[in-house]
């Protein structure tokens, strides 16, 4: 017969759960009998059974308290000891009307999570739950029956009771982001999120690339079976460089013998537009000859980019040096070309460069065909010089200038020196003229002596020269006034000494400008 939950029982081996009922009260096992509930009676029913051989019978149940971590396997201890007469031993989880049989020998299950711990025993009923789950909290009773006369099972003794408590590790930390892609500079939130843990207690932290982040406290809300489910939010600002950096969320509970972790990686949410440079090789170009366009696609994330060519707005077909390389930081780059002919109706077309890239929007770049005519020794009048090379040119324009300028001022200044110096000094300048080669032999006779003699007096008087001659020598004397006061006033003599014998006769030097104070000196021989 199947066993019903237990309903509220009176007695010395069973506290009262509620006011006590009437004499007669409903079967704890089936509703559809009776039981005197005055012990004393049910003792007296029991057969082949005296009332010192129940008052020896002990039921006990020694646990007050249990916990256990969900999925764990959950030990209830009960042993008996003296003679109660023949009956069952069950397990109970609650009192009352709401009580639930856990087990009964009776009728067992063998898919049952509950097995008794010793297989055969008069005197031990320890059970174990296996892979305990929340819902399995609450309060476990011991609780001894035996055959009334009428033969049905009656409440004989019960434990104290074992109150479990379970404690649930929280799930794996899962952490999302956006559904779209978000550029650089842009702020996103990502949610990191745990559930079916007990207690509610729970601490969670952010890292990016092992950085700590600061972050608000988690949320935590009840869920079903008395167990409970986290969340928590970060808002991170994205970078260039993200396509390698990663997201971490750690969870760090009472159940757990160290922290979970759950990761997300940033490059599935980031998106760099890329930067383009279209350029011809050569440019210009000479006529009928072929020039190579490169389009370079630099720094780009994710690699999902296709490139194509337009010239004046209609596609012409190019290709792909190579796949997408991947740069060091993470990001992309691609080389794209196309060849075009440069005859002289395609002077100034225009080449376009168009980049689809990861679904976007296309973004076009374009740069001209110019090309040079040999026939007329240079480029075409529509050709403009490089905007580089132009700077180029004013630049080195500039320094020669610059450079004209301080050579003009340096020879300026050393002119004006000039100019002072020979303004403020009186002077006589001796220019002795190469000898020819007939005066050779004249100069070699030592009697022969040629020499020049300058005295300035110091009284201002008009210049004189006095030129005394002989034979054997040739002297000239030259006497000059006092110079004018000035410590930087200098008076020199030019005297030009010509062989009297062998040079021709020169004219006479012209004085110098006004200022100076000039004497020369020509002798001849007679």
């Amino acid at each position: 017969m199947r066993r019903q939950p237990l309903s509220r029982a009176r007695g010395r081996a069973v506290k009262p759960r509620a006011p006590l009922p009437a004499p007669m009260e409903p079967h704890p096992r089936d509703p559809g009998r009776t039981a005197w509930a005055l012990p004393c009676l049910l003792l007296l029913a029991l057969p082949g059974m005296d009332a010192q051989a129940g008052q020896d019978f002990t039921l006990q149940q020694p646990q007050p308290k249990v916990t256990v971590t969900a999925g764990e396997t959950l030990t209830l201890n009960c042993t008996t000891s003296g003679v109660a007469g023949p009956g069952p031993v069950m397990w109970l989880k609650g009192w009352g009307s709401g009580n639930k049989t856990v087990y009964d020998p009776s009728n067992v299950d063998s898919s049952s999570r509950v097995t008794m711990a010793a297989s055969v025993s008069d005197t031990d009923f320890t059970i174990r739950i296996s892979n305990v789950q929340p819902e399995d909290m609450g309060t476990y009773y011991c609780v001894k029956f035996v055959k009334a006369a009428t033969g049905v099972d009656e409440l004989f003794r019960r434990g104290n009771g074992t109150e479990v408590s379970v404690q649930a590790k929280p799930s794996p930390p899962l952490v999302s982001g956006p559904e779209q892609r978000a550029r650089p500079e842009e702020s996103v939130p990502f949610t990191c999120t745990t559930g079916g843990f007990l207690p509610d207690k729970i601490e969670v932290k952010w890292f990016k690339n092992n950085n700590p982040m600061g972050v608000q406290p988690p949320q935590v809300t009840e869920w079903k079976m008395k167990t409970y489910n986290m969340s928590s939010t970060v808002k991170v600002t994205l970078q260039r460089d993200d396509a390698r950096s990663q997201l971490t969320c750690e969870v760090a509970h009472s159940t757990l013998p160290a922290p979970l972790r759950g990761s997300f990686q940033l490059s599935r949410v980031l998106r760099v537009p890329p930067s383009v440079e279209v350029r011809a090789e050569p440019s210009p170009a000479e006529v009928n000859k072929t020039v190579a366009f490169i389009c370079l696609v630099k720094e780009f994330y994710p690699a999902q980019v296709s490139v194509s060519w337009l010239e004046n707005g209609i596609e012409i077909k190019g290709q792909n040096l190579s796949r997408p390389l991947e740069l060091p930081q993470g990001l992309f780059e691609l080389r794209s070309r196309v060849e075009v002919q440069a005859t002289e109706e395609k002077n100034g077309s225009t080449i376009t460069c168009t980049v689809l890239h990861d679904a976007q929007a296309p973004a076009n770049y374009s740069t001209v065909l110019w090309i040079s005519n040999p026939n007329l020794g240079g480029l075409s009048n529509e050709f403009q010089m490089n905007k580089d090379d132009m700077l180029i040119y004013i630049v080195v324009g500039v320094v020669c200038i610059v450079l004209a300028l301080l050579v003009a001022a340096i020879l300026y200044l050393i002119r004006t020196k000039q100019i002072k110096a020979g303004k403020s000094s009186p002077s006589a300048r001796l220019h002795e003229p190469e000898k020819s080669s007939e005066a050779t032999t004249q100069e070699s006779d030592p009697n022969n002596l040629t020499y020049a003699d300058l005295n300035f007096d110091k009284e201002r008087k008009s210049i004189r020269r006095m030129v005394e001659m002989s034979q054997q020598s040739e002297y000239a004397c030259i006497q000059s006034n006092q110079a004018p006061n000035g410590d930087d006033n200098l008076t020199y003599a030019d005297l030009d000494m010509v062989h009297l014998s062998k040079a021709p006769k020169r004219p006479a030097p012209r004085p110098e400008e006004a200022g100076s104070e000039y004497a020369s000196v020509q002798i001849t021989r007679k």
